[in-house]
């Protein structure tokens, strides 16, 4: 049992190699162009068990004692709902209205089709011995892997159109408006198996209601609500120390209230940011917070994940047909729903492509909701590491997918 001061000097050296590993392997997905949030993702797999565990196991023991983990989740936590909060405030809202409809068809086709497919997949699985555990029943694999497929990486989602300077323009807020509406009702999915898993349906109500009556009240009312704070940013000039306070805790009321209603803090944050103010404001938080947070804080979220995770369990020839049939469904299922979910709400060929590629994307939010299945005894690690690498495989093809079929961004196409 490691005491206090041991965890402290363990945390502090943690955050030393995770630090240097997300640089040096974000230097080098950058070389080859991939976004710096993918080249975090792999370095977290890279101090995990599947590499730094299996050459030096005794090290890597060391280094992450189980102990640590938890103080390490809770910065994970915290980095990510901050950095949700900054996406949230550039949301172009005005944007959003005009492309509501085509993001609801499109998060819509983009749950339907791979909800179908994973839990097709899900009801084969239960079957067979090795991949559900035995209390889960048809109905519970069907959910839960259906809505593993059905999830889109919305942080790196974001970090993509914010690398690429998409943000603010329609098809940069078509994508998160629609990554946005398909990661809530993935969550709510989620919150039905557990709940139905657990016995207690009372879960799946407090998460759905909720989560609704929270992004009601702050998007019809928040901007009201709110409007104070800009008027004091706009007044001054500047963003001082208080009014900077009182937005982190405005930022992190909304991560608790929506990880406490059983959905996720990261949609929390998200929408406490949608609320604040424009224009100076935002441009004085994002001065503030946003180096912070993106060179510090976020690489711990992803590191995090990636120590959670394991390839070395997919060893036989059948386990890798089937890692490549998940691959393969995901794909169909995502990717190709929106993209004809675009084309048929008028978006032309290039746009299309550009979102179907966006939102196949799985990234670390599919880390979660695995992690959250393998914790709850839901899933067996066999399963978790297929999941893993389909996630992992259609994230690294989203980048240079997306720079294939969409091409340089338009000067035009920024609103």
């Amino acid at each position: 049992m490691l005491s206090t001061s041991d965890l402290s000097l363990r945390f502090f050296l943690q955050i030393v190699c995770i630090l240097a590993t997300c640089r040096a392997v974000g230097w080098c997905a950058r070389r080859i162009g991939q976004p710096q949030a993918v080249g975090e993702m792999i370095a977290g797999i890279l101090l995990g068990p599947s590499l730094f565990g299996l050459i030096f196991p005794e090290a890597q023991a060391w280094l992450f004692p189980p102990q640590s983990m938890p103080v390490l989740y809770i910065f994970a936590q915290v980095s990510l709902s901050l950095y949700m909060f900054l996406v949230g405030a550039e949301f172009r809202s005005d944007l959003f209205r005009e492309k509501v409809r085509a993001a609801a068809s499109i998060s819509f086709a983009g749950m339907i089709f791979p909800f179908a497919l994973g839990g097709a997949i899900g009801f084969w699985l239960v079957n067979q011995d090795g991949f559900f555990t035995e209390t889960v029943s048809p109905f519970h694999a069907v959910m839960f892997l259906g809505a593993s497929m059905c999830i889109t990486a919305f942080p790196m989602l974001a970090r993509i159109i914010h690398e690429r300077g998409l943000t603010g323009t329609s098809l940069g807020t078509l994508a998160l408006a629609a990554g946005a509406i398909d990661d809530a009702a993935a969550w709510c999915l989620l919150a039905v198996v557990l709940g139905s898993y657990g016995g207690n349906w009372l879960i799946a109500c407090y998460a759905i209601g909720g989560g609704l009556l929270y992004s009601v009240l702050l998007l019809n009312f928040g901007r009201r609500w709110f409007s104070f704070l800009g008027r004091a940013v706009e007044r001054e000039g500047h963003m001082g120390h208080p009014v900077l306070a009182i937005i982190l805790v405005f930022a992190m009321l909304g991560s608790w209230i929506t990880d406490f209603a059983g959905i996720h803090a990261v949609l929390g944050a998200f929408i406490m940011g949608v609320a604040m103010p424009r224009g100076l404001f935002t441009a004085e938080l994002k001065k503030h917070i946003e180096p912070l947070v993106l060179v510090f804080l976020v690489p711990l979220f992803f590191t995090y994940s990636g120590l959670n995770t394991r390839i070395d369990l997919v060893n036989t020839p059948q386990l890798w047909a089937l890692a490549l049939l998940i691959f393969l469904a995901a794909c169909l299922g995502k990717g190709g729903a929106c993209w004809a979910a675009a084309r048929l709400q008028g978006e032309d060929q290039r746009h299309a492509l550009g979102i179907g590629t966006l939102m196949n994307a799985r990234g670390l939010m599919e880390l979660v909701i695995l992690n959250i299945g393998l914790q709850q005894g839901i899933i067996s690690p066999v399963l978790f590491s297929l999941m893993v690498m389909m996630a992992l495989g259609t994230t690294l093809m989203a980048t240079p997918l997306f720079n294939w079929v969409y091409g340089p961004v338009r000067k035009e196409s920024t609103l």
